[in-house]
């Protein structure tokens, strides 16, 4: 591959003010990492700029072939489809530009040990503060985004087994901000049961939102109705060292030829138990009616009827250079969830949508 290249850093964008400084200040970081390159970033939805505002800003400097890189923990829908889909309706309408599209950070012994490095931070703050208590008596909750796709929330519990194991404490438990169960209020009621006597809650997010604040939130709910049990609020990832060098490596990984999504355990590639349906699905992206929705402006209390803080049921294949693509013609429209009737879930924290 040419030594020519711009970057693209696309993040899903959020209503909170503080997500998307937060999500600007990795992409700054970025900038003055590869300080001899051409660095943008954008939103999906509901945070300005859009992605094609970046796109255009690095096309109208001159750049011909761009590298974008997915600002995403897991792949799921928006990873896997929205903005692949964006990003090949862009390129299909400015000829003599290549686009090609990285992998999420995913399950990587770098953001583990970022991760780790939260929950430690956590730990010793409260030593510091109420006394020390021993690991085996100390639970770590970790808690994902959640998502309407099996593979991605499977990757949340992995990445809890090896921090919790990892770090040498009692026991360990996965809970998800929505869309699927357990969700943090219940998840926290079952696990106050198993008696330990510290609770770590781990927000498995890259910034902060809504949803990390109604984490929290949820979290001083259980720990007022369990004033025996010591409930500790670790800090999320934002922008650790050990993040942005992940982020480097998926560069790289683009420009060396290993950029290799997981498509294995792909509901929209393989047979999934339960999303048998949605193999084959044409990619399109549906987020076109919240992109560029600002935090401050009158976009902040535009409802569409259903949940944008998590990834869709109906998103799709992702053909964007990854060496496969689906020629399908099917018709939109929502499938069934396994657990779209369980009792627990699938919903998210309630409190309105990020």
């Amino acid at each position: 591959m040419s030594d020519d290249f711009a970057i693209m850093v696309c993040g899903h964008g959020s209503r909170d003010e503080g997500a998307v400084r937060e999500f600007g200040a990795v992409a700054d970081a970025l900038r003055a990492r590869f300080s001899d390159r051409d660095v943008e970033h954008g939103f999906l939805e509901f945070a300005t700029p859009i992605i094609r505002d970046g796109l255009d800003k690095l096309i109208e400097r001159g750049a011909t072939r761009i590298l974008a890189l997915p600002g995403m923990l897991f792949a799921a829908g928006h990873a896997k489809n929205d903005i692949p889909s964006v990003l090949n309706a862009y390129a299909a309408q400015h000829d003599g530009v290549e686009i090609i599209y990285g992998r999420e950070l995913g399950i990587d012994l770098k953001m583990i040990r970022a991760a780790g490095e939260r929950v430690e931070e956590a730990l010793a703050r409260a030593d510091a503060e109420h006394g020390h208590v021993p690991r085996h008596e100390t639970m770590l909750v970790t808690v994902g985004r959640g998502a309407s796709d099996p593979d991605a929330n499977s990757n949340v519990a992995k990445v809890s087994r090896m921090l919790w194991e990892g770090l040498g404490l009692g026991w360990g438990e996965t809970v998800y901000s929505g869309v699927t169960f357990p969700l943090v209020k219940p998840g926290l009621e079952h696990a106050v049961k198993l008696g330990y006597r510290r609770i770590v809650v781990f927000p498995y997010f890259l910034f902060t939102g809504i949803l990390v604040n109604r984490i929290y939130d949820h979290t001083d709910m259980v720990a007022a109705e369990n004033p025996d049990i010591q409930f500790i609020k670790a800090p999320y990832l934002n922008d650790h060292p050990l993040v942005l060098e992940t982020f480097a490596d998926r560069l790289e990984e683009i420009l060396n030829g290993a950029n290799l999504m997981n498509c294995q355990m792909c509901k929209y590639r393989e047979q999934v138990l339960g999303f048998e349906a949605e193999v084959g699905l044409p990619q399109e992206s549906h987020h076109h009616h919240v992109e560029g929705i600002g935090t401050g402006d009158a976009g902040h209390h535009h409802r569409h009827g259903h949940d944008h803080s998590h990834d869709h049921g109906h998103s799709h294949g992702h053909d964007h250079h990854h060496g496969h693509s689906h020629d399908h013609n099917h018709d939109h429209g929502h499938h069934p969830y396994p657990h779209a009737d369980h009792p627990l879930g699938p919903k998210s924290l309630p409190g309105g949508d990020d």
